[in-house]
């Protein structure tokens, strides 16, 4: 009987090789699994060993000195599991690069935690997950690893230029809690969304702050402006109403309109209404909101006002103090664009959706893990929109 033979020219043929040879065996699945790394390690320390030896023939034609010098382990997590590889080395040249000498982990192992934890799994549910594809845990100290990968991205989305112009703006602020050495505590996240002139949505930055203030609104607001966000082509300033955001806007983007968020603004007239009268009360308030101009509006705050004023004065006081920037989305042209604009839903979607991805972490250890997930959620939310580019390959569909 004829025996086939097979050159491997590569550890990616190497690697289905493998995987063929052991289809059709009576082995179980460990028996297979064990096959498998045994098989890689043969392979990869073999081409190394070439690698070496080609090496120190090269060095004596060219005249120069140099000896081989031992060996030296390194783990490389795969689809079979961990394999511990002896990396041969000379006293000046290693072969490492062969196993892509400072990624220990094969890219799809990368991108499996990755996913895992951008997807809201803690670093100790992880390997949980992952035991069943892997064949053996991997430790949160891996994952931890693996996550910091994501540092440099983080740094120069924070840094990058703003090129992209944007018709309206809007700004908000969410709340997540961070672990301190005297328990957790409450940060908030300042976060810059854009709306391009073909109405994709953009998480443009976003600023990790100890609160609301007016300074901190204003150096991320003039750090968004340095980098290329002015003024030119934006019609619109869409904002939740905190005092501190709105003393800044003035200083770094005097002139343009500010439209108060009628989300927010609802809530805070509602909670000066007693409960039997909110939903009749609500509905005056969409009244107002939903109307079809700006005179129409007009009116029913008219309406609002001679109804309420009596048992709620409160609730109308606080209604009227706005009155002008809530009606500033009726500025605009065309009505296909005032439910984008009338409230900062837009964003509070995301930060529903960043709450969603980081409620199994419970609270963040540091400001760099904040950083990353808040990172990694606003990335993939951009690129629904199709306003940038992945950041690696992993589809999210839960």
């Amino acid at each position: 009987m004829k025996h086939r033979s097979i050159v491997i020219d590569s550890l990616p043929q190497a690697y289905e090789l493998i995987k063929e040879m052991n289809l059709d065996t009576d082995q179980g699945e460990s028996d297979y699994r064990t096959a498998g790394r045994r098989s890689l390690e043969m392979i990869l320390e073999g081409r190394m060993q070439e690698r070496v030896s080609w090496y120190l023939d090269e060095i004596a034609r060219l005249g120069e000195a140099d000896r081989r010098n031992g060996s030296f382990s390194r783990h490389l997590l795969t689809e079979l599991g961990d394999i511990e590889l002896n990396i041969p080395r000379t006293r000046r040249f290693s072969p490492i690069s062969i196993v892509r000498a400072y990624a220990r982990r094969a890219p799809q192992i990368d991108r499996m935690i990755l996913a895992c934890f951008v997807l809201g799994i803690s670093t100790r549910k992880v390997s949980q997950a992952l035991l069943p594809v892997l064949g053996e845990p991997v430790s949160a100290t891996t994952v931890s690893r693996v996550a910091q990968s994501l540092d440099t991205a983080v740094a120069a989305f924070h840094r990058r230029p703003i090129k992209r112009q944007y018709r309206f703006m809007i700004f908000d602020g969410v709340v997540l809690k961070r672990k301190t050495g005297a328990g957790s505590v409450k940060r908030v996240v300042l976060v810059a969304l854009g709306i391009t002139e073909d109405g994709r949505k953009e998480v443009i930055d976003f600023s990790i702050a100890p609160g609301e203030s007016q300074g901190a609104w204003e150096a991320f607001l003039t750090d968004l402006y340095r980098r290329g966000l002015t003024e030119e082509g934006l019609e619109l300033i869409v904002s939740d109403g905190g005092k501190g955001l709105l003393a800044a806007l003035p200083v770094v983007y005097p002139g343009i309109p500010i439209q108060r968020c009628w989300a927010h603004k609802s809530r805070n007239v509602l909670n000066y209404v007693r409960k039997a009268y909110r939903e009749a009360v609500k509905s005056d308030l969409h009244a107002i909101q939903y109307a079809s101009g700006i005179r129409e509006a007009q009116t029913a705050i008219g309406a609002f006002a001679r109804r309420w004023n009596h048992t709620y004065p409160k609730a109308v006081a606080c209604l009227l103090g706005d009155e002008e920037e809530l009606l500033t989305f009726f500025r605009i042209k065309h009505s296909s664009w005032w439910s984008q604009v009338r409230t900062t839903n837009a964003i509070e979607r995301r930060f529903r959706e960043v709450r969603r991805r980081t409620r199994p972490m419970g609270v963040f250890s540091d400001r760099t893990s904040m950083e990353r997930i808040l990172y990694a959620v606003f990335s993939y939310e951009n690129l629904r929109q199709g306003v940038a580019t992945p950041f690696l390959a992993v589809t999210q569909n839960s």
